[in-house]
């Protein structure tokens, strides 16, 4: 059995080769024990261990349950996150949302932070280790909110987590700035199968073009700002516009709208004057 015939296992169920070869190297990673400097120094694979990468990646192939729940990890931004269905895998994009905020909290020298949808609490660890900030971090799912508080104290941050249906659990706080990523998926909408894994709660709207959450952050959040405070918002395709004219009419200025490495707007901030 050799490597490349486990990468040919999900070449073979449709996964792109170059993606094939990074899940593999995952598996290899975490089931082995396995680095890329071991890779160097030709060390050699453990038969058994090599034979679970193969069913892992079997398994893979056959359910198209992405690779970070099979391993129970996912990176983001320097650290290693525990993922399970119970929470969104962190992505790229949202690397973008969190840099974008980090560069306002610097330059404003901002130091209460919420961020509205823990998940895997990716986004207020991010901020934490990068700005030394007060974060505190919402999420509905009390089951996330448990994933959060392991990953964090895993990484030595001190974040506070609640579970709050948006702003339901917070009285009259106010912060300086509100970051989210929220549902902005309409209802109904066909995903790859990879999707049907993740939590439904964390992805889907009730709407038609996936906006709900945005209009109720931005309008409640006025209420949980400080004078010249900040929200963040991480866009699905095609609502920069909508959620815009959502800043626009509840009186936010400054409004900001930074495009991903697809040039898809992905990144929309506003400033409440």
């Amino acid at each position: 059995m050799s490597i490349q015939e486990i990468v040919r296992i999900l070449t073979d169920s449709g996964i792109e080769e170059n993606e094939a070869v990074q899940e593999v190297k995952m598996l290899i990673e975490h089931f082995c024990n396995y680095t890329a400097k071991d890779i160097i120094m030709g060390k050699s694979l453990d038969y058994e261990k090599l034979k679970t990468v193969k069913q892992k990646a079997e398994l893979r192939a056959k359910t198209k349950q992405p690779i970070q729940y099979i391993i129970g990890k996912a990176y983001f931004m320097g650290n290693y996150y525990k993922v399970s269905p119970d929470v969104l895998i962190p992505r790229d994009e949202t690397e973008i949302v969190v840099r974008h905020a980090i560069d306002i909290i610097t330059q404003n020298s901002l130091k209460n932070i919420l961020d509205i949808g823990s998940g895997t609490g990716c986004i207020a660890c991010a901020i934490a280790e990068a700005t030394k900030c007060n974060v505190t971090s919402v999420d509905i799912s009390s089951k996330a909110i448990s994933i959060a508080k392991e990953n964090a104290k895993n990484l030595f941050l001190n974040i506070r987590f609640i579970e709050s249906d948006l702003f339901s659990a917070l009285s009259n706080e106010k912060f300086d700035l509100i970051i989210s990523n929220p549902p902005y998926i309409p209802k109904g909408t066909e995903l790859q199968k990879e999707v049907s894994f993740e939590p439904e709660t964390a992805l889907f709207t009730n709407d038609v073009d996936g906006t709900e959450y945005y209009k109720k952050i931005i309008e409640k959040g006025k209420y949980h700002l400080t004078e010249g405070g900040y929200i963040v918002f991480e866009l699905g395709i095609n609502q920069s516009e909508t959620v815009k004219s959502y800043f626009e009419q509840n009186g936010y200025t400054n409004i900001t709208v930074e495009k991903d490495l697809a040039q898809i707007d992905r990144v929309i901030s506003g400033k409440l004057i």
